[in-house]
């Protein structure tokens, strides 16, 4: 057996492995959602998704039943930043595979009635995002938070928006999506360099003609004060809270440090909002931080999801906390065990040949630091408490905070307000109002 060999340059990334007969492949661009024009949100989805069901003119069930028929899979992904269109595949596959990948990306139907059928589709899915509450408090978190930004804007679109979209602009959206120059390959398995190159090529020489759109958008300015959203929906015995404000960038000097310190606050079933929510006061099965990344600064948030009747000292009990973390900083003890943790856990990520291909694509994609993912145990090991504890200080802020709570807003609205000190503002938006 030989040993795993990775090989890359700017458009190819590709690690051999013969220890299955598998070969994942991902197929990325920087042409997303962001280029999707006001008025039109959610095309860049919807295309991708129309991409994947026509490819060279089948018909969904007849894609579907080849991709069965050739032990694969292949799904279409789009966010903010990247579309992404990966699968996996048994080696005795792959010639015809590609052929149908080849197809989803240079060859796609886009027949009419596939779109109308997907819209209707993608509507639905709107409406049942309603009795989902959880993705209520993140739709309003992202819409409130980064306001006027590219990153306030769904990517599902509304069903206005989608009744904006035409053949037209899905015809011209595939060809952004799939334009040879934004495309970048991501071969991992049972696939030597030569022939993955091979197969780039072949597609690439398929796809349309078209740039690699450039990526302007500026980084978020979030507003300043303590601002409180009440999604009011009606008989609500448990709610939903998103708390968080403006988060970090991996271009940051202070990004590991960051990172390292939100793990001990809330990046595990053990840290410490868990602990203080959950263990000690049952208010919440759960209780995380998070600091997402991408190619612009995303935003942090603290999630929870207490019963109605302790929403309100949930949240105060959640600012006092974040509070003590920017004010007190972690302790050396913790900074240990979460070295430990985080060295031992990494582990899990880089465990299969696609799993470090994947990591080696996004930093290609979403222009991540040279070695991001491959210096992490280094930088873990280096950060120092004191690193630690100026980031915590300088890019948490406890005072510009938006508080998002999924509820019954005439029980809770005087009660969360009472214990939410310097509150600026409170809104309460209708849990189907369209956004």
């Amino acid at each position: 057996m030989s040993q795993p060999a990775t090989v890359s340059n700017r458009r190819l990334l590709v690690e051999t492995s013969h220890a299955l007969p598998l070969i994942s492949i991902g197929i990325g661009t920087r042409n997303s959602a962001l280029h999707d024009a006001e008025g039109l949100e959610g095309l860049s989805r919807l295309t991708a998704r129309l991409m994947r069901r026509t490819g060279g003119g089948r018909d969904p069930q007849a894609i579907d039943t080849e991709i069965d028929s050739l032990g694969a899979s292949i799904s279409a992904d789009v966010s903010h930043s990247v579309t992404l269109f990966q699968g996996t595949v048994i080696r005795r596959s792959l010639d015809a595979f590609m052929q149908l990948v080849t197809d989803i990306l240079a060859r796609p139907g886009l027949a009419e009635s596939e779109l109308s059928r997907l819209v209707r589709e993608t509507s639905a899915e709107l409406v049942e995002t309603l009795d989902d509450d959880r993705s209520l408090a993140r739709r309003w978190f992202r819409k409130r938070l980064f306001g006027e930004h590219t990153y306030s804007r769904s990517l599902n679109g509304t069903s206005a928006t989608l009744s904006n979209i035409r053949l037209e602009h899905v015809v011209a959206c595939a060809r952004r999506l799939a334009a040879q120059d934004g495309l970048v390959f991501a071969f991992s398995g049972d696939i030597d360099a030569e022939t993955a190159d091979r197969y780039a090529q072949e597609l690439t020489a398929a796809a349309p003609p078209g740039p690699e759109l450039t990526d302007n958008v500026p980084d978020p300015v979030v507003p300043p004060g303590r601002r409180l959203i009440l999604v009011d929906k009606p008989e609500r015995t448990q709610t939903q809270i998103l708390i968080g404000g403006l988060g970090t960038h991996p271009a940051d000097p202070d990004h590991t440090a960051l990172s390292v310190g939100n793990t001990i606050f809330g990046g595990t079933f053990t840290a410490r909002l868990t602990q203080e929510v959950r263990s000690k006061r049952g208010w919440s099965y759960g209780a995380y931080s998070s600091f997402p990344i991408d190619r612009r600064r995303q935003g942090f948030n603290l999630w929870t999801f207490p019963k109605a009747e302790d929403a309100a000292p949930c949240i105060a009990l959640e600012l006092e906390l974040l509070h003590a973390l920017r004010d007190g900083g972690v302790t050396k003890k913790e900074l240990g065990w979460v070295k430990r943790y985080l060295t031992r856990s990494h582990a899990f990520a880089i465990d299969t040949p696609s799993k470090r291909i994947g990591l080696a694509l996004d930093e290609l994609l979403y222009d991540l630091p040279a070695r991001y993912h491959q210096d992490y145990l280094a930088r873990i090991a280096s950060v120092t408490l004191e690193e630690v504890n100026a980031a915590l200080q300088s890019r948490i802020s406890d005072e510009d905070l938006l508080i998002v709570v999924v509820g019954t807003a005439s029980e809770l609205r005087d009660k969360i307000e009472a214990v939410i000190p310097n509150l600026t503002s409170t809104e309460v938006v209708r849990f189907d109002t369209e956004v």
